[in-house]
């Protein structure tokens, strides 16, 4: 998009449009499609929340500044008010005496963005906007990676005290307040006194913690019919929806902790271990240093140092079923290819056929006693090397520098979007750096 389209004539005049011409932060504005951006949002912002502060391309300049800056909503707020670089950058110069007092504006055009558009047709946007810039095309990395939830360490007798907690002290001792009413009779202040002790101890035995269990299983069972029968016998009580949802996901975690009772932990399928997020799933991944994780798993593509998103989802998958789909997106936008790199779990029989008959090159180590040309070999390492090092960096270039270390933001469309913009602002980041490098070289022809 033309300067002229983005900006009115009279900010030309100020010296603050000439500064922001010459920044690093325009040379990344200047990689971004924002007229096609935009149009993937409603034209006119609708429904309860819905920010009026900012135009389409606003919302989307704050959600790469927000993994850009790496800060959280309220700092960048701040940051927005006396930074008039960044509101160049979302095309929203504010006026001397004009600055937003609204802190949780950005959670709302976060959760805007995640109800009204879809991360993929984002994507598809941006990378037949950058394919054009992008060199060796016909060679593809993939890997998958996980970006964790900030959540505690999760535990069953953490997880039914949170429980325990919220029933008690947050509905019935509450409500029983404002009902004035006499609180129902249970053993909540001996078990919290018994929570305290548990909870001091140095060392935890099993037998300790499962008898915590038991005891806190109990209370729990008893503290939801309590909850329950409070709310039939006073119809004025109206729990709001995400107190709901609260009271389902409590519900559920009874029922999974009363299972684990009886049968072995691998027989639960869709285990929750955080109330906040009770979409999380832990993750297995074998890692020496960090054996389980929590949060979103996603299976990235990577195409000239440039990654793209293929799957996320809050549950383990293999990765190596990804293969086929991924080589055929790859195929439709980038034309051909004819090399391959990623680690042997994607080495299957079934994965070698496909890729033998579409003559697709691989770093996969070969079957049997087969001599391998110096060349071959050559070009395997090289590929391999590229994948271990270039795509697994970029993994910790998102964790470390783009605010996907610890996720803390809650719900699962609001995280998929936030990881969306954090590795699409990286990928800008180097996109910029290429045209760059580049502008000497067209200059000197």
């Amino acid at each position: 998009m033309r300067d002229q389209e983005l900006f009115q004539p009279q900010d030309y005049l100020t010296p603050k449009w000439y500064l922001f011409k010459n920044s690093t932060l325009r040379k990344v504005y200047n990689t971004i499609p924002w007229s096609q951006l935009s149009e993937c949002l409603p034209k006119e912002n609708r429904g309860p929340g819905a920010p009026r502060w900012f135009s389409a391309q606003g919302m989307f300049g704050l959600m790469f500044l927000k993994s850009y800056l790496n800060l959280s909503d309220e700092k960048l707020i701040e940051r927005f008010n006396t930074d008039w670089s960044l509101q160049l950058f979302c095309n929203k110069l504010l006026d001397d005496n004009q600055r937003i007092k609204d802190k949780a504006i950005l959670s709302r055009i976060r959760t805007y963005m995640a109800d009204n558009t879809d991360w993929q047709q984002l994507q598809e946007v941006l990378i037949h906007h950058w394919k054009r810039d992008m060199n060796n095309t016909h060679v593809l990395l993939m890997d998958a990676t996980c970006y964790e939830s900030y959540i505690r360490f999760p535990t069953d007798v953490k997880l039914l005290w949170e429980s325990c907690q919220w029933v008690f002290e947050k509905q019935l001792y509450r409500w029983s307040k404002i009902l004035g009413v006499k609180r129902p009779r249970s053993k909540y202040i001996d078990q919290k006194r018994k929570q305290m002790s548990y909870d001091r101890s140095r060392k935890k035995t099993y037998k300790a913690g499962r008898k915590r269990k038991k005891a806190l299983i109990y209370l729990l069972s008893k503290g939801l019919g309590q909850l329950q029968y409070l709310l039939n016998e006073n119809p004025q009580i109206q729990l709001h929806f995400q107190e709901r949802a609260y009271l389902k996901t409590i519900q559920k975690v009874l029922g999974q902790q009363q299972f684990l009772q009886h049968h072995p932990a691998k027989e639960l399928k869709n285990r929750i271990v955080s109330l906040p997020r009770p979409y999380v799933r832990p993750i297995v991944r074998g890692k020496e240093t960090k054996r389980v994780e929590f949060g979103m798993k996603a299976h990235m593509l990577q195409v000239d140092d440039i990654c793209f998103i293929d799957a996320m989802e809050f549950r383990a998958f293999n990765e190596s079923t990804r293969l086929k789909i991924s080589s055929l997106k790859h195929r439709s936008i980038f034309g051909s290819l004819h090399q391959l790199g990623a680690d042997r779990i994607y080495a299957t029989n079934a994965n070698r056929k496909y890729l033998t008959v579409r003559k697709v090159f691989t770093c996969f180590p070969k079957k049997g006693p087969k001599i391998n040309k110096p060349e071959e070999s050559k070009l395997r390492s090289l590929i391999s090397n590229q994948r271990a090092t270039v795509m697994e960096g970029s993994f910790g270039t998102h964790k470390t520098a783009y605010g996907l270390n610890k996720i803390k933001v809650k719900g699962e469309k609001r995280e998929m979007i936030h990881v969306f913009f954090a590795v699409m602002m990286a990928n800008a980041v180097k996109m910029s750096k290429k045209k760059s490098e580049n502008i000497p070289l067209l200059q000197a022809a």
